[in-house]
Order: C-alpha cells, then structure tokens, then sequence
C-alpha cells in the first residue's frame, strides 16, 4: 500500500446475482477496479453469483459498486448486495478461483 492510510479506506463486500458467469465479467470487475486505483479481488461462487471486495477510496469503491449493478456488456445483473466492512489493507486485484 502507498502512501494511502487506512483512516481514509473504506470495503465494500459485494455479491452479484444474475446471468454473470461467463460473461468476463470478473475480467471487467478487475481491469475497471485497477482503473480506479481500487484493491481487492473477485471470484465466482458455485450457486452462480460473483462475489468481490473492495478497498479504497469512499468515492472509489462507491463508484465500482455502482459498476456493478451494470457490470461486463455481456452481463445481466439482477441484483447487487453490498455489506461495508473494515477495511483490512488489501493490496493489488486479483481474479480468485
């Protein structure tokens, strides 16, 4: 982690429903976090949805889980549950199996 303190991160604890798996969708999840200077991961769940985190700035992380109600171009996301947690000091995005 650079420079950034843990006082001004929040997390955010997502799970996506809808058509979302094989959709590139973690792939998207990924680069669009890395864009925004968000740290996390994401990962598909075995009953279909995608679960993420993200950690970072409150305006960055809200805007990334506000991506997601959209999601990849190939995806139809039929409902996002968002829990904010504390963040742990996550560093990087990586796509987790």
């Amino acid at each position: 982690m650079s420079d950034r303190g843990a006082e001004d991160r929040v997390r955010a604890h997502v799970h996506v429903s809808g058509h979302v798996q094989g959709v590139y969708y973690r792939a998207t999840t990924r680069d669009t976090a890395r864009e925004h200077g968000v740290d996390g991961w994401v990962r598909n769940l075995d009953d279909g949805r995608v679960e993420a985190v993200f950690e970072g700035s409150p305006e960055a992380v809200e805007s990334l889980v506000e991506w997601c109600q959209e999601g990849s171009p190939r995806a139809t996301v039929e409902d996002v549950a968002v829990a904010y947690e504390d963040p742990t000091g996550i560093d990087g995005f990586e796509i987790r199996r």
